[in-house]
């Protein structure tokens, strides 16, 4: 028993890292008051996510498809996250807290549907170890989140690391679909499935630095 909390309580810190790092992106353009809010419900609903997804995991790959859309799905989410800090004032705080609520709970419930087959692996059908040892990385993510947050400020090159990092998640979830044969083709080719997780890295990171520099330029015209 303790063997095995300690197993999932392993996972779940080598797991924390991508959390943190959804969180933070999500949470970075909040006034700090709100970031502590986002942090905290944001990492409570990931945990909760995990928990569920952990319990049905077994069923839900079982779906044709399921890990290839949800692969595709974190594109568009880890575009979102590189989306240029926006300092209208018009914007509502509390709309703002919500939507990176809804971005963080999703892109985890996403990322998280590969991971958690480890996790469920190790709890041996245990669902008191599988929270327990949740509950233990949640001050891991709460911290993890905080000091990305605080380097972000310092390190903006961060977003894109963040953003990359996600992208690779996302390749390598659609390169684990079992649907149309694309889990064994990547297999038999292991060099293709690191090209095009690199691929997914660079059109991800490269669009939203597009993105940034059109931003910066229709500021800088319209501030002129």
């Amino acid at each position: 028993m303790l063997y095995g909390l300690a197993a999932i309580v392993l996972l779940d810190l080598v797991l924390a890292g991508d959390n943190a790092i959804v969180i933070a992106l999500a949470a970075r353009n909040l006034p700090p008051a709100l970031q502590r809010k986002a942090v905290f419900w944001g990492t409570f609903g990931a945990i909760a996510v995990r928990v569920v997804l952990t319990i049905g995991v077994v069923y839900l790959l079982k779906l044709p498809g399921l890990m290839l859309a949800g692969g595709l799905l974190l594109l568009p989410i880890a575009l979102k996250l590189l989306k240029p800090e926006d300092h209208d004032r018009e914007v509502d705080p509390a709309a703002g807290l919500w939507s990176a609520l809804r971005t963080i709970i999703v892109a985890d419930a996403l990322m998280g549907m590969d991971n958690v087959l480890a996790i469920a692996g190790a709890s041996k059908g245990h669902l008191l170890l599988v929270v327990a040892g949740l509950l233990i990385s949640v001050p891991l993510v709460v911290w993890g989140s905080t000091l990305i947050l605080v380097l972000l400020r310092r390190y903006p090159v961060i977003v894109y690391i963040g953003a990359g990092a996600i992208a690779w998640t996302s390749a390598r979830m659609i390169a684990h679909e079992h649907w149309l044969g694309l889990a064994g083709w990547f297999e038999r080719r292991a060099w293709a499935a690191h090209a095009f997780g690199v691929l997914l890295v660079f059109l991800v990171c490269g669009l939203g630095y597009l993105r940034e520099r059109r931003h910066r330029r229709i500021a800088g015209g319209a501030g002129s």
